[in-house]
């Protein structure tokens, strides 16, 4: 296991959630505010869920070709479904009582989703990015089939000379990152919904 394999695996996971963020918030957004597109959309960004890796990775490669730029693809399309999910339903949670003070004060749409919504409806969508970043942990592994290089292209080679040392060495170091990722945004997460709450409170207690 050498520091190169471990910052590529980063890499490809830092690129693929970021180009998930940019796909999947709007796509919540447009969810939530178009109730005949959150089905089509929903359905489509569930069903990429059942495609299997290899199979997926052989799609984007024909058309994109191999490396690095496939196995992000592919990650980012398999961590769609729990950010635009998370983010159609954190809005959809927000305090209607809170939506209709908003209007009241003259707000615009997208001036409320941006100022008044989302950051409420944030906490849940956090949770999504969280479980989209784990999942891409593991997911990123597939990278070694089409050249795209990270953790996967040992534990490819040490199944392949059966190498068990190796073998294990390239687990071991893939589950502490996605332990320690996930250690990490839990906490972030955690504190996240505690100053959340702090707001939700403040109001009542000023009241």
């Amino acid at each position: 296991m050498t520091f190169k394999l471990f910052s590529e695996h980063l890499l490809i996971v830092v690129a693929a959630e970021v180009l998930a963020l940019a796909v999947g918030l709007p796509l919540g957004v447009l969810c939530y505010f178009s109730p005949k597109a959150r089905k089509p959309i929903l359905w489509v960004v569930d069903v990429l869920q059942t495609i299997p890796a290899l199979a997926l990775l052989g799609i984007i490669m024909v058309l994109a070709g191999a490396g690095k730029q496939t196995v992000i693809i592919g990650i980012a399309l398999y961590s769609l479904l729990p950010i635009v999910q998370n983010t159609n339903l954190g809005l959809l949670q927000v305090d209607p009582g809170v939506k209709e003070a908003a209007c009241g004060m003259g707000m615009g749409r997208m001036y409320r989703l941006i100022h008044v919504e989302f950051p409420l409806a944030f906490p849940v969508v956090f949770t999504g990015v969280r479980i989209a970043a784990v999942n891409a942990v593991g997911s990123a592994v597939f990278a070694a089939f089409v050249g795209g290089g990270g953790i996967g292209t040992a534990i490819y080679k040490a199944i392949r000379i059966q190498n068990m040392n190796m073998l294990m060495q390239g687990t071991a170091t893939l589950m502490a990152i996605a332990i320690a990722l996930d250690l990490s945004m839990g906490w972030v997460e955690a504190r996240i919904k505690r100053g959340h709450s702090s707001m939700k409170k403040a109001p009542a207690r000023r009241n």
